[in-house]
Order: C-alpha cells, then structure tokens, then sequence
C-alpha cells in the first residue's frame, strides 16, 4: 500500500465532489462516464431551487401538493437548460478546437441524452393535471442533431404541453402527415446546419398550409432568426423562448402553402438553381484546382482526399444557402468556422482560397455569387508576406 499515493487520490475525488455541477457533468462527459453524469443530473434534481422569477412557490390556495409538482417542474427545467445544454454546446466548441475527437463528442451527446431521459423520468410523476394543447416537435429533414429538439420538448412537457417527438431527420411529407393526423396545434421545427434552409421552407411552407402555425429555432435560421423570419415562420430563440410564443395568440392561419420565390423574390434571377444543378461539375473543378494551388494535397492519403471533397462539396452547398436567403454573412460566417477548424488542425486556412478562387472563376457570370465569394475571400487572403513558401 502507498499512503501518498491513496491519499491523493482521495484528495482528488474529494475535489471533485466539491466543484460545481457543470464542471463535474463536464469531467463526466468528456470521460465517457453515463452512469456518474445521470448520478449527477440526479442530485442536481433534488438539490437545484427555483428560478428568480419562476412561479413554483405556495401561493394563496395552492395546496403542498401543487406546490411541490411545480417546484419539481421548475427543477427540472433548469438542470435541462442551465447544467445539461451549456454542456452540450461546450462539447461542439471543443471538437471544432480538436480538445476532443468525433467518437468522444459522438459518446458524450448519447451520454447527455441519457441524462435529458433521467430528467424526465424523474419529473414525470409532477406533469399530472391539465394539458395546454398538443404540439409537434421535429428536426427538418437531414438534420441529425436532435438533442436540442429534444430540450425543447422535455422543457414544454414541463410546463404542460402534450409534445410529439418526432426525433432527427424526418421527412417533410411525414411531418405534415403526423399534423394532419393527430391535429396538433403547433409545429416547432429544429436545425442546426444552414445547407438544410431551402428544406426547411419548404417544411415550414406545408405545415402552415394545412393550417398549423409553425415555431422554427436553431443555428440554421440564423441571428436572431433572420432567416425563420424570411420564411415567415415565429422564430424561437429558445425552449422558454417557444415556450413563451405557445402562449401567446398565433398569427391568423395560411390558406395554402406558397412557392419560395414568393418569399424570396430574388430566387427569380435562377442563380441558386444554376449552382444546384452543377453543384457536381463545380466540385470537381475546384478539387482540380485547390490540388493545383495548395500543391501539399498531392502528398494526401486516399481518406484525406476524400475529406478534402467532401470539405469542398460542403463549400459549393453553403454558397448555394447564401444564394437561397441572399445574404453573403451565411457564407463567410461558414467559411471562418472551416478556417478556424482548419487551424485547431495545424491546416492553413489560406488553403481555402484556390476553391473560392475556382469558384469565382467558373461563376463570374453570377452577380449575387461573385459578390458572395468575393466577400470570403476578402475574409480569409492575409498579406503575402504571412504565407508560407
């Protein structure tokens, strides 16, 4: 037995047990650790208060009863929104710094969802009494990142929703069959990745079609939102955020679903559609030319070029994005995320440049493309004199 040794141990395990619960949630994570993260998530439950500004205390005729369900309610929805989904967004901030590989944020988000199911089992016996209404929560089609919707409706099961979880990737045509048949009186559509736009209008076009109002959140739609509200959808910046809007009087129905261009007239000059239709022949071109601009792609593995066309392919779908809502900042907001990614990898992000450069070349034709492209340019050329030989 080494006594120095146990002793640190036990002097590190006691530290542990004494940081916050985030650091301690985090710590679990990042170890792969479930069943420490649920103990966590567990003891936060019965050990978190309500809220400022929370209505979970013993007002005038409220019996114990009612009152301890509410504060169940309350507790429940901070460990969702202030310990289990900073967690979540820390856990994308630290792959794109490469602190953590894609298995280990693959692991850590099934770990989270873990926990997001030990929150609802354990609040489920306070959700007994009156539902509001019922409500349809989906991930647009494509999407994969589910777990934000996921908040979102364990946090309006709390506050007295019936919520049909529709989970990631659901087809439009699903979503509005599910609307129909269950009648629900609001949809809320989640995404997180802004290539998926045009699909999202077009979900977002058919549910309200038939009727339903439509409550859209997520990264995808934008600052703010701008591009929910482009299309016309109540933007939701949050799960108190849809949470707020259910409860307020919804905007007088749409009597049938419109065409995009209604929505967005300068899809009419067909440069979005154009780059769509020769979206392959562009990526093609642009990987013939960042080979000849950044000549270290020669020495590339067969799965390095690979990643190198699909990086690419990602570029030529986020140009065609910003051609669909016309708006040059969703292009370079991508194009400095993929540069900072690059350099956490030890890449140049100056690599970059020959596929805008190809771009540009092939689509100097199109006016609202060449001021996009030319505008990531701008953002990415550093003075000469920086680059490497």
């Amino acid at each position: 037995m080494n006594p120095g040794k146990d002793a640190g141990k036990n002097a590190g395990k006691d530290a542990l047990l004494s940081a916050e619960p985030s650091a301690q949630l985090w710590q679990a994570l990042c170890e792969g650790d479930e069943t420490r993260a649920v103990a966590l998530v567990r003891r936060a439950l019965a050990a978190v208060g309500p809220a400022q500004g929370t209505s979970t205390g013993m007002s005038a005729g409220m019996s114990a009863g009612t009152a301890a369900r509410e504060r169940t309610r309350a507790a429940g929805e901070r460990v969702l929104l202030e310990l289990i989904a900073p967690a979540q967004r820390r856990l994308g901030l630290a792959w794109a710094a490469d602190e953590i590989t894609v298995a280990q944020e693959h692991a850590a988000t099934v770990i989270s969802e873990r926990c997001i199911a030990a929150v609802a089992d354990s609040t489920a016996p306070a959700l007994a009494g009156p539902v509001l209404g019922r409500v349809l929560v989906s991930c647009v089609g494509g999407e994969w990142h589910a777990l934000p919707a996921r908040l979102v409706s364990e946090v309006l099961r709390l506050r007295g929703w019936r919520v049909d979880h529709l989970g990631a990737q659901v087809p439009t045509e699903h979503v509005v069959a599910h609307v129909r048949r269950t009648r629900a009186q609001a949809v809320l559509l989640s995404s997180s990745i802004p290539t998926l736009l045009p699909g999202a209008h077009n979900a977002i076009n058919s549910c309200q079609g038939e009727g339903v109002r439509v409550l859209a959140g997520g990264a995808a739609f934008g600052p703010q939102g701008r591009y929910a509200r482009m299309m016309r959808a109540e933007w939701a910046e949050d799960a108190r955020g849809a949470a707020a809007l259910l409860g307020r009087s919804p905007a007088p129905p749409v009597e049938a679903a419109r065409p995009p261009d209604l929505d967005l007239p300068h899809l009419a000059d067909q440069e979005y559609t154009m780059v769509c239709r020769t979206r392959l022949q562009l990526v093609k071109q642009a990987v013939a030319d960042v080979e000849e601009g950044f000549p270290e792609m020669r020495r590339y593995s067969e799965y390095q070029r690979e990643r190198t066309v699909e990086d690419i392919d990602h570029i030529v779908g986020h140009l065609a994005t910003a051609l669909y809502v016309n708006d040059s900042d969703l292009f370079t907001r991508f194009i400095g995320w993929t540069a900072d990614v690059l350099a956490a990898r030890d890449v140049p992000p100056w690599c970059l440049l020959p596929a805008l450069d190809s771009l540009l070349n092939r689509l100097k034709d199109f006016p609202r493309a060449v001021g996009i492209l030319t505008a990531a340019r701008r953002l990415l050329d550093p003075p000469r004199s920086t680059r490497p030989i």
